[in-house]
């Protein structure tokens, strides 16, 4: 029996994986989310990309920070995922920019749920950085094990904190408190999901910090690359996170940590080189010492957000996300693979003009 799900934000990178697993599924009709409808080429993309499924994706218009743009949305709608939310590529002038909508977007979702009379329940993706965010110091509690779980919070009166980590726990945290507020009539479900460091296939062109790192190592746009840990998830993971949390019973009330691996920049950076140097890709391996990146920062912003996590060594439980949503992480050679090719493929990433073709190209591997 098919039952109405809403997922905000269509072209998003994870919504995008989310809604085509929903669709695949045959069971849930999907309506989601676009700032304006009359963007038609975006919409005719989007459209287009999911056109072969059982049930045609409904798009509704809905802006983040527009209160009354979601009763629609989220009308005669039985589960909702949440996904949107702003990632900045350098740190903004003014906090507002990034909190006020994280915080405000999250709550107007989350309030028409709770006006609509049939949201039953809400999936919200928040981050691993509202569990701990390596800009500030790993706790005392932790410094032995390095290691935090779905009990760990990210102390969010800590001034060194940067902005994208705060928006991501304020709006975790104002989401909790609100469902925990609401009177029994309009109560529903809040199941949360804090991935990693998300990287994988493309399905549009929306490219967040992740895929710029490995855009960055294939075109060769950095020299060398910084002493950074990396807790990646895989996109498909995140997205089947999503699924299953929309009706797991034990995933109600609770935090989901999806994670992959925790690995080394470096180790990113030599798995594309396995794959891609013959293919005529010249990554950069060599690990630049500490005060470079540092100085670096100086003349770009985007080096700020890097600049703190500098040589924390720290990492994520996963029982939840294998033992609850029952998923087994993809290994993280695949996850970075395929992310290549897909920047590749979709002309995201230039092609070396003695380039051989990709796997996919060739039929390799069927």
């Amino acid at each position: 029996m098919a039952s109405d799900n809403d997922t905000s934000r269509a072209s998003g990178y994870i919504a995008s994986h989310v809604i085509k697993l929903l669709l695949e599924d045959g069971g849930y009709r999907v309506r989601a989310t676009v700032r304006s409808l009359k963007d038609e080429e975006k919409v005719k993309s989007i459209k287009s990309a999911f056109a072969d499924a059982k049930h045609e994706l409904q798009l509704v218009e809905a802006d983040l920070v527009a209160a009354d743009s979601w009763n629609e949305a989220v009308k005669d709608v039985k589960y909702v995922i949440h996904v949107a939310s702003p990632f900045p590529n350098s740190i903004p002038s003014n906090p507002d920019q990034l909190l006020k909508p994280a915080v405000d977007g999250t709550l107007n979702v989350l309030r028409a749920c709770a006006e609509s009379g049939t949201v039953k329940r809400v999936v919200v993706t928040s981050s691993i950085c509202a569990v701990y965010d390596p800009s500030l110091p790993i706790p005392k509690e932790n410094e032995e094990s390095k290691t935090f779980n779905e009990e760990n919070w990210t102390n969010g009166e800590d001034p060194h904190l940067d902005l994208y980590a705060k928006s991501k726990l304020m709006a975790e945290k104002a989401a909790w408190d609100y469902v925990k507020e609401l009177p029994d009539g309009k109560k529903f479900e809040l199941v949360v999901i804090n991935p990693g460091l998300v990287f994988g296939p493309l399905i549009f062109n929306q490219m967040g910090t992740s895929l710029e790192m490995v855009k960055r190592l294939l075109d060769r746009s950095v020299p060398a690359v910084a002493k950074l840990s990396v807790n990646a998830a895989d996109v498909r993971d995140v997205a089947l996170a999503h699924i299953r949390a929309l009706t797991v019973p034990e995933a109600a009330g609770n935090r989901h940590i999806i994670v992959t691996s925790n690995v080394m920049m470096k180790d990113i950076a030599l798995i594309l080189q396995k794959e891609f140097k013959p293919q005529g890709y010249h990554i950069p391996t060599m690990v630049v010492p500490n005060f470079v990146v540092w100085m670096n920062s100086l003349l770009d912003k985007s080096y700020k957000l890097v600049v703190p996590r500098l040589g924390r060594d720290y990492k994520f439980e996963t029982k939840r996300m294998q033992e609850v949503l029952g998923i087994t992480p993809t290994e993280l050679e695949k996850t970075i693979i395929d992310t290549a090719n897909s920047l590749i493929e979709r002309g995201v990433v230039k092609k070396p003009k003695k380039a051989r073709k990709t796997k996919e190209e060739t039929g390799a591997g069927d």
